[in-house]
């Protein structure tokens, strides 16, 4: 004999159910809402890496272009230096942080 069919003991529903025009709209409007949401978060946080790229990119490109000035010389006279590399850590850190 054959089992009766009910709902209780059916064995899968698809996951699906369905819903009316005014709510699929609803659902629309808020996945557009977050998607907007989420968009301006992503430009802020994009902006504020370009920020901070930049800043390091003009902090180390003196340094190596003074490096790179002549070249035939075999010594870099550099007084301070302990101070002055201390210095440049620190301002990459301020920036990175």
């Amino acid at each position: 004999m054959k089992p009766k069919f009910t709902l209780d003991n059916a064995f899968d529903d698809f996951g699906f159910s369905a819903v009316s025009e005014d709510e699929l709209k609803a659902r629309e409007r808020d996945l557009e809402a977050r998607a907007t949401q989420q968009t301006e978060q992503m430009t802020l946080v994009s902006k504020t890496y370009e920020e901070k790229l930049e800043a390091l990119y003009k902090l180390i490109m003196p340094l190596l272009v003074n490096l790179q000035k002549n070249p035939e010389k075999e010594y870099i006279l550099w007084p301070n230096r302990a101070e002055k590399v201390k210095e440049f850590i620190a301002k990459v850190d301020k920036i990175v942080q």
